[in-house]
């Protein structure tokens, strides 16, 4: 479908909603397909206050935040505001026993006293503009080569279009390339740590409360980006300085009430909302199952873990939270899809869109994707179960990986020299008894799920060889491994030749990554590629004719996918199941109520408890006492972590940072009666810094408006 023929349907087809409203809209589309509904729902700023091109807008102050999560400009010296949980592998790579931030806090008494991160990037969207007449000119779904005819479009406009110093392009796929889109994005690699509250404000609650209301988490941090003297994107320097932007967001302390306009302006990460019932079956049914039960092994190693020492718990802290987050949210998903009846709701679309296909180019198109999955569940399996172990299981393969090419290439002296450097980082943050156990409780799982032809014969004659014993197995491929520990390793590097490379392809942890990467990446992954590339050209034939043949039966938007997107809705509580019902907002009551000394989740530090018990919440307090989180009709997804959550005068009112354990299905199935945001009121993360952190510094930066 041409850009023409999409913006035409979607105008027609809008439907109004005075509350919930499906949907991660692309910014610079607002205006002709958003803004009358916005409107209507209290919004008083306009589409091109939100997206412009000609003029400064609030999309110049909303920045990617390293890979993964959204910041926002908050004053106009770069201070940039995210979640903790975005910020915390850099908190926890400062921490030490002796300055643990992660429990502690940090705070930044002065500019100097900032703390560099390298490899952490912030990045802000100049332009957007829809390129899809120039990429499809003569393309359709049917053509054989279609992928190839694309990229070729695609890299031939990249090279034509004006250069702009310092602005990198990139054309993305929307809608499963009915839609294509060219983006202008500026990098900035100077990003520095200014503010960390403590463990009883960013981790309130813990893994307990994650993915739960009510909530009672301050989950922040406070960054700043920092420029060279023209203002321009430049590695970390000590003559850096703090970057000036073209837009900061000003702060609101007025707050908030029940049926308030909110809009959530951020980089959700990925949705599917449009897969028919065969792919939703096998994310129901084995994906999400078979993670789950992977995940929770290893959660609980790590856990245990943790609790050894206060060493070990920051070694891991990232780690943890790195793997449990997915985790929980997968078995919400779960429950959450169940609940819709998502199958029976999927196939019933599917059926009525069969029926209407009859006899046009669209007929086909169900059958081919049944097919692929049915021809493509041992891969899906496959790819699914290695990435489970070699990503997020024993961290010591992916490690070994590092090696391949010293091995291959003996005198490739650099590269021994950046892994002789490296070593430290990784041994940082790595315990040899840890990663013995999770090897010893992924294993089992692993080689019970995993088919048979994606079995590397070495570990085939391994599983032989142990059984079920698998901590002698461990014992074996770690005890007599180089890489077991700093000191081995480093030796080995210090004295690499021929033969110390020749002995490394001898050694029990590198034969046991090659045996397992090399099937991986042989037997898996180039068939999985395949077939999901042949997934997808059917996806964008399937959405083509979904808006085509039932133009009435939803909105459609393109689903998420890590660019700039608006979502809005309302404040507004929600009922999870019969009988119980949500309010939209939590206050500092509850932080005591749920406060428990020592405990790991719920403890609160001896200043925070003071403050929160004499109520001294100055001017952010509100109806007598302190609001921390609320709930809105916002559809969020990962990504928007840290997005900035705006009022009907596109003032920041709070830091997105979470969904309801009832939402985590809204990335499969959108439910408007359940689905909330969960953010962290503003006036909560002022009052932390103000009353807690003594940083008022930082406070006098903002623009603070009633």
């Amino acid at each position: 479908m041409k850009k023409s023929a999409l913006i035409l349907f979607l105008i027609c087809h809008v439907s109004f909603r005075l509350w919930a409203v499906e949907g991660m809209w692309l910014p610079f589309m607002l205006k002709t397909l958003n803004e009358p509904e916005m409107k209507s729902m209290g919004m008083r700023i306009s589409a091109e206050d939100i997206y412009s091109v000609n003029k400064v807008s609030l999309k110049d102050a909303i920045f990617i935040f390293g890979g993964g999560c959204t910041s926002e400009i908050i004053s106009s010296q770069g201070l940039l505001l995210t979640n903790h949980h975005c910020g915390f592998s850099q908190i926890q790579f400062h921490s030490s026993v002796k300055n643990d931030y992660l429990k502690d806090g940090f705070v930044a008494k002065t500019i100097k006293d900032e703390l560099p991160n390298e490899g952490l990037t912030a990045t802000r969207i100049a332009f957007m503009e829809d390129v899809t007449d120039k990429i499809l000119q003569g393309i359709t779904f049917q053509d054989a080569d279609r992928e190839k005819k694309v990229k070729a479009a695609i890299q031939k406009l990249i090279s034509e279009y004006p250069k702009e110093s310092g602005i990198e392009l990139q054309v993305k796929s929307f809608a499963y390339g009915n839609q294509y889109i060219l983006i202008g994005t500026e990098t900035f690699k100077d990003v520095r740590l200014v503010f960390a509250p403590p463990a009883g404000v960013g981790k309130f609650g813990g893994d307990t409360d994650n993915w739960v209301w009510p909530r009672h988490t301050g989950d922040f941090s406070v960054f700043r980006i920092y420029a060279d003297k023209n203002n321009k994107p430049a590695a970390y320097s000590a003559e850096n300085v703090p970057y000036v932007p073209k837009k900061h967001l000003s702060v609101s302390l007025k707050g908030i009430k029940e049926g308030d306009f909110t809009m959530v302006y951020g980089f959700p990460g990925r949705t599917t909302q449009y897969l028919p019932a065969v792919a939703v079956d096998y994310i129901m049914n084995v994906q999400n199952p078979m993670r789950v039960k992977m995940r929770e092994a290893s959660l609980a190693v790590i856990g245990e873990t943790m609790r050894q020492s206060d060493d070990l718990r920051i070694r891991y802290a990232a780690k943890q939270a790195r793997i449990s987050n997915a985790y929980k949210k997968w078995i919400g998903e779960g429950k959450g899809l169940r609940r819709l009846n998502a199958l029976e709701v999927k196939k019933a679309v599917d059926a009525k869109f069969a029926q209407k296909a009859k006899g046009t180019e669209f007929e086909p198109v169900l059958g081919r994707i049944s097919e692929l999955y049915t021809q493509n569940a041992e891969y899906n399996k496959g790819y699914d179960l290695y990435v489970e172990f070699l990503i997020f299981g024993p961290e010591i393969f992916r490690y070994a990986r590092n090696f391949e090419k010293i091995v291959n290439t003996p005198d490739a002296k650099e590269d021994v020299e950046k892994l002789k450097k490296g070593a430290a980082g990784f041994y940082k943050n790595w315990d040899l008894a840890t990663d013995k156990k999770i090897f010893t409780v992924l294993m089992p799982i692993f080689l019970k799920e995993i088919p048979a032809s994606f079995l590397p014969d070495a570990i085939k004659a391994s599983q032989n060889r142990y059984k079920d014993n698998y901590a002698q197995w461990a014992d074996e491929v770690y005890g007599k491994s180089v890489f077991s520990s700093q000191a081995g390793l480093e030796n080995t590097l210090s004295g690499w030749n021929a033969k110390t490379a020749k002995n490394m392809k001898k050694d029990p942890v590198y034969q046991f990554m090659r045996s397992m990467y090399s099937t991986f990446l042989d037997k898996v992954i180039p068939t999985y590629e395949s077939q999901a590339e042949a997934i997808d050209k059917n996806m964008g034939l399937f959405m083509a004719g979904l808006m085509k043949l039932l133009p009435n039966d939803r909105k459609y938007w393109p689903d998420a996918n890590s660019t700039l997107r608006v979502t809005y809705g309302k404040v507004e509580g929600y009922e999870p199941v019969d009988g119980k019902f949500y309010l939209p907002f939590t206050t500092a009551q509850g932080i005591l109520e749920k406060y428990v000394p020592g405990d790991e989740e719920f403890d609160l530090d001896d200043k925070l408890l003071r403050l929160l018990r004499t109520k001294d919440f100055g001017r952010y307090e509100s109806n007598g006492t302190l609001p921390v989180a609320f709930t809105a009709s916002n559809h969020t997804t990962g990504g928007n972590s840290g997005s900035p959550v705006l009022n009907a005068d596109g003032h920041l009112i709070g830091i997105n940072f979470d969904r309801s354990w009832e939402s985590t299905m809204s990335d499969v199935m959108f439910d408007p009666e359940r689905c909330r945001n969960i953010t962290c009121d503003i006036r909560y993360v002022l009052w932390v810094i103000e009353k807690w952190g003594n940083a008022d510094r930082l406070i006098s930066e903002m623009t603070l408006v009633q």
